[in-house]
């Protein structure tokens, strides 16, 4: 082997060529590709070619009239596709997205689903030319970077930056589906959960800061130390949690921002309002410094904090007075 020919087989493939390599492998036929690419059929297998060459080894294997994926061809094709289909859909949201509004979201599973997507559509008709885009994950990011514009957390007020703005506050509260309680023995008081399966965090007690979440320290604060209940369930998020005591599997301690809607519409009940427990936890909105400004940003953090206020209103929510109470 030329010593050339050592050095082409060791760098990055020419991305020209995938198209021509994905149109012949699913045609398997060098004439259709070559008009669906609107190319001479030369010119294809010329690109073929050249990439068989860059790669070391026959991708096709040519017959007379057709032609046959090898093994190498095959397994190259398994991680073409994935990658052309990544790329199309890119471009494809650039296009759409060339010279409209939007605005990007970063937040976390359980809220998005539990409280924000719910308000969403009430925000789209008001705006309906401003696109929405949700990233819905526990990492954080780096508002100063990163390509997105607002984040929704859950912190400690020690633990934001000082631009943090503070949406609500958090009570924990049991909470259970209104059949589960007619069907089951009476729930009048705290003792009484030892009837029933109690539904918990599966990481509280592993996580910094949810081991507020936890049964066990609701039933410490509250007197009742020593009660083994039913049995115990144990979910990753919240929206699960809450899942499982609308259908009727036990007793959760659900905290109350997530919750209001159920409770305000009777899909859930508060079995023992007087024995709320409060939680050192805060929802917060953060502002990319890069995006402030932005006509869009305003009009979305503006919508987003009324409906924080509503939230507020419905939990009966008193913010710590150490933190920065911003409904400007």
């Amino acid at each position: 082997m030329h010593p050339s020919d050592s050095h082409l087989r060791t760098r990055p493939i020419a991305v020209g060529h995938l198209r021509a390599f994905e149109a012949v492998a699913r045609h398997l036929n060098f004439r259709a590709a070559s008009e669906e690419l609107s190319l001479t059929q030369s010119a294809v297998s010329r690109q073929i070619q050249a990439m068989e060459d860059e790669v070391g080894v026959s991708l096709f294997l040519r017959h007379t009239r057709a032609v046959e994926l090898t093994a190498a061809g095959a397994q190259l094709l398994m991680a073409v596709l994935p990658s052309l289909e990544r790329l199309d859909n890119t471009v494809r949201q650039i296009r759409r997205s060339t010279g409209r509004k939007s605005v990007t979201i970063t937040t976390w599973a359980s809220f998005a689903s539990m409280w924000l997507i719910p308000r969403l559509e009430a925000f789209q008709s008001e705006h309906p030319d401003i696109d929405i885009r949700i990233d819905a994950t526990d990492a954080s990011v780096d508002l100063d970077t990163a390509d997105v514009d607002v984040a929704l957390r859950y912190a400690r007020p020690a633990q934001v930056s000082a631009q943090a703005i503070r949406l609500f506050g958090e009570q924990l509260t049991p909470v259970a589906s209104p059949w589960l309680l007619k069907s089951g023995k009476p729930l009048k008081k705290g003792s009484d959960l030892v009837h029933f399966g109690l539904i918990e965090a599966s990481d509280a007690h592993r996580t910094q800061n949810l081991e507020w979440l936890t049964w066990r320290r609701w039933l410490d604060e509250h007197g009742i130390k020593k009660l083994e209940p039913k049995r115990w369930l144990y979910f990753n998020y919240a929206n699960q949690i809450a899942q499982a005591a609308l259908t009727g599997q036990g007793v959760a301690l659900a905290r109350m921002p997530l919750v209001a809607d159920s409770l305000a519409s009777g899909d859930l009940v508060e079995i023992l309002p007087g024995m709320r427990l409060e939680s050192p936890m805060v929802y917060w909105l953060l502002v990319g410094p890069r995006s402030a400004a932005r006509p869009e940003i305003v009009a979305f953090c503006t919508w987003l904090k009324a409906q924080a206020e509503l939230t507020r209103v419905a939990i009966g929510d008193v913010p710590d007075p150490d933190t920065v109470d911003d409904f400007s």
